[in-house]
């Protein structure tokens, strides 16, 4: 894979591991600076500002869970991508690997209580970040957690609790704020790390900046380069092993596909900057953004069984594909994504009791795609090889006016009075391939595939642009009439262009009977509007039948198509939703602290892909689509569950000790709609089954000296996985799965750090997905954890 191509002037606006990690949970610990190692610690009262927008809120006052991710934690973990690291590290953050699935294997889908990938609000220093123009699984759209530089962080708040009544939109299963670093001085790495199978050879650096401006303000540049090799867990296909018994004077490829993680390349950066004017007034300014590039492998097309393909027809006399590809094909698809995000803003006290924070910000994210080794074989002879399919792209641009009024009524505190307003542009355009990526060609009229095999490009019926404008208004009040109790109530109306308004409410309390025990409670309604992709694209996608090894093509049409609303699609309504949290916190002065937390979200008019139809023989299908579907509000579903945290950090002999617990159960049912009306089951058990229920992370960490040694286990419940055919969708169970990692890390002086360790020490691997097997895939394409085994590391550190 070609080097990334950057500007120099690009590099500069990029650029205008940690020495030591500590356990992530509450109560969120800090490096301790008489301990050298990584996971020293101590308890800390670090003000929270997800999910309140009181000033003052430390992690034990909130008054509902937040986790708080310490920057050491974020850098304790090999992977570049967020997605990863926050799902090692929460028990109820799930991220999928799906190799070989389309733009999927590069954007990746992450979910937070088991609720869908866009279900989850993801904000940079309490600003909305903007969403990836991928539409992922069942059409979720969803940020690109990997797009944000893990260096520039400095900590991550992850609020387990709905709050669409605080942030708007998307906010129903929680939200993730990223807070970006404001230290001065200068930090840089590098890391190599190896699967044990020999392959997956990744190479990391990074460079990280702070400038202190006086002592009114600070700049920080972040700069990350990742370059990731491919690997690959892969079977020769039983198909390939026939054709090549067939025709032993030819030589196949063994594996002919493979399936694993995809090559890839990118370049991070982030910037974040505040100087402090005077009380009244600080400005201002962060941004991040990424440029990179991957490339991965569809299904194998077999000359002896692809007659879409490798057909004599009469639409070419005497020409065959085989003259092109005798041993068949693999179509290779090839991404080029870019993102960036900038916001800047003022704020300040207006009066000693008011603040206000206004801020202007736009983000978007670009997705290019490209085809090699293909054809569109109703083109015949003049057919290319390669294709560029066209790009995707979603654009955002917010404005927002906050305001505090700290208003005194007499009791323990002063009523916080959080309002404002914000407005919401939000466009999504789909731009044209090349035209034989999309061509019917006269080969059509005699059974051969149209399009660029593989991944038909975009064209006329596809491409367009499409936007929606939303307000909103917010009042959010939190209150501490007496010492042991805070209340808390927050309403949110917002209007949205393409189907109307809504209002959400949130009430909160917390009691605190004995100091260091409290109890806690939420009820909060909340909403996901449909995106104007998912309102108004269209997508042709291939697979392969399993039992007959056919190429398909299966058509997801826009609910206002034609022949989609012929087949019964209705225009999208926003998904709704009831969460209900209670639970219990404490915290001791002997380093143990932890909480329990229940929870209830109720969805209604989740939304899905309908049931797939067969195109009836009467209609037109110049796509020849074997299948179709459209997005719709398919059904409501019922999400309970329980989130547990258990933290021990204290002196043990002559180090000192971080252990921690954390678990999650989270079980979904689908209570009514769609699926049980018209038989859509097989979405039912995706929605119930297609993660595990139970999730746990156990970590034990011990600092002595200059060295530090940490211990993570990781155990996952079981989950069923599914496969489509051309005839419908078929199930595999699943069992638990627990990986161990190891690391340890000496500080070889006052500036130089080393570390080394091993995700998955133990190199455990899944069960084998049998139903997949005659693709040559080995172990299940959508597992929600990483299927490539043992993984070891190395990595240096720098700081001054």
């Amino acid at each position: 894979m070609k080097l990334l191509s950057v500007s120099v002037a690009s590099a500069l606006q990029l650029l205008a591991c940690s020495s030591a990690y500590a356990q992530t949970l509450a109560p969120q610990p800090v490096a301790n600076p008489s301990a050298k190692g990584m996971s020293s610690t101590a308890p800390d009262d670090t003000i929270v500002v997800t999910g309140t927008r009181d000033r003052g809120r430390t992690q034990f006052d909130t008054l509902a869970p937040v986790d708080v991710l310490s920057r050491q934690a974020i850098g304790s973990t090999i992977s570049n991508d967020l997605s990863d690291t926050l799902a090692q590290l929460l028990p109820s953050f799930n991220v999928q690997r799906l190799p070989a699935a389309d733009g999927q294997a590069f954007v990746r889908p992450a979910t937070l209580r088991g609720l869908s990938a866009d279900q989850t609000l993801v904000l940079i220093n309490g600003k909305r970040y903007h969403r990836s123009a991928l539409l992922g699984t069942r059409g979720a759209q969803a940020p690109d957690l990997a797009g944000i530089p893990p260096l520039s962080i400095g900590r991550v708040e992850v609020l387990r609790d709905g709050a669409s009544a605080q942030y708007g939109s998307d906010a129903i299963a929680g939200v993730v704020n990223i807070v970006l670093d404001v230290e001065s001085g200068m930090e840089a790495f590098g890391q190599y790390s190896r699967y044990y199978r020999g392959d997956g050879n990744e190479y990391q650096t990074g460079l990280r900046g702070g400038i202190a401006l006086g002592e009114r303000g600070s700049v920080v540049f972040t700069g990350q380069y990742d370059h990731a090799e491919a690997t690959s867990r892969s079977r020769q296909r039983p198909d390939a092993i026939a054709f090549q018994a067939a025709h032993p004077q030819l030589t196949l490829p063994n594996p002919v596909q493979r399936w694993g993680q995809p090559d890839e390349e990118r370049v991070e950066g982030a910037v974040n900057a505040h100087y402090d004017f005077e009380d009244a007034l600080t400005l201002y300014a962060f941004g991040t953004v990424q440029q990179g590039e991957g490339l991965t492998d569809f299904n194998w097309r077999n000359p002896d069984g692809t007659a879409s393909v490798y057909r004599a027809t009469q639409a070419f006399p005497g020409f065959s594909f085989n003259s092109i590809y005798p041993l068949g094909f693999t179509p290779r698809l090839g991404t080029t994504f870019s993102d960036f995000q900038s916001v800047t803003g003022a704020k300040g006290n207006i009066a000693e009791p008011l603040t206000y924070d206004l801020s202007a910000s736009f983000g978007r994210s670009r997705i290019e795609y490209t085809l090699g080794e293909s054809l569109n074989a109703s083109l015949g002879p003049v057919s290319p090889t390669s294709f560029y399919l066209g790009r995707l792209e979603q654009r955002e641009f917010n404005l927002n006016a906050d305001f505090v009024y700290r208003l005194p009524v007499g009791t323990a505190e002063p009523v916080n009075v959080a309002f404002g307003a914000e407005r919401r542009v939000e466009t999504y355009r789909v731009g044209l391939g090349d035209p034989a990526s999309y061509a019917i060609g006269p080969g059509a009229a005699f059974g051969l595939a149209p399009s660029a095999n593989g991944f038909p490009g975009f064209g006329p019926q596809r491409a367009g642009e499409w936007d929606q404008k939303s307000y909103a208004g917010y009042l959010d009040l939190e209150w501490k009439p007496v010492t042991v109790l805070t209340l808390g109530a927050a309403g949110r109306y917002e209007d949205f262009s393409n189907f109307g308004d809504t209002f959400n409410y949130k009430l909160s309390a917390r009691v605190e009977p004995i100091t260091g025990l409290a109890v806690r409670a939420t009820y909060s309604t909340g909403f996901r509007a449909p995106t104007p992709a998912q309102l108004n694209t269209t997508s042709t996608t291939q697979g392969l039948d399993t039992v007959t090894l056919q190429v398909f093509n299966q058509g997801r049409l826009s609910p206002s198509d034609p022949l989609a609303i012929a087949l019964g699609a209705k225009a999208l309504k926003p998904e709704t939703s009831r969460t209900a949290t209670a639970g219990i916190t404490f915290q001791t002065k002997i380093g143990l602290s932890g909480s329990v937390d229940l929870y209830q979200i109720e969805v209604d008019d989740r939304f899905s892909e309908s049931r797939t139809f067969t195109v009836p023989a009467s209609f037109a299908n110049p796509q020849r689509y074997t299948s179709l579907s459209y997005f719709t509000n398919d059904f409501d579903t019922r999400t309970r569950g329980i989130d547990a945290v258990l933290t021990y950090v204290r002196q043990i002999g002559p180090g000192r000790a971080n252990l921690s617990l954390a678990y999650n159960y989270n079980q979904t049912k689908v209570t009514s709609g769609a699926s049980a009306a018209i038989g859509n089951d097989a979405q039912r058990r995706i929605f119930e089954q297609r993660l595990p229920q139970h999730n746990g992370v156990a970590t034990a960490g011990y600092d002595i000296g200059p060295v530090g040694l940490l211990v993570r286990g990781r155990y996952y419940g079981g989950w069923e996985d599914s496969t489509g055919n051309a005839t419908g969708t078929i199930f595999q169970r699943f069992g638990s799965m627990t990986m161990v990692d190891v690391s340890a890390i000496i500080r070889l002086d006052d500036h130089f750090t080393l570390r080394g360790g091993a995700e998955n020490v133990f190199n455990t691997y899944p069960d084998e997905a049998v139903f997949q097997a005659s693709r040559g895939l080995v172990y299940s394409r959508n597992a929600p954890y990483d299927t490539d085994g043992g993984n070891y590391y190395v990595r240096i550190g720098m700081r001054f």
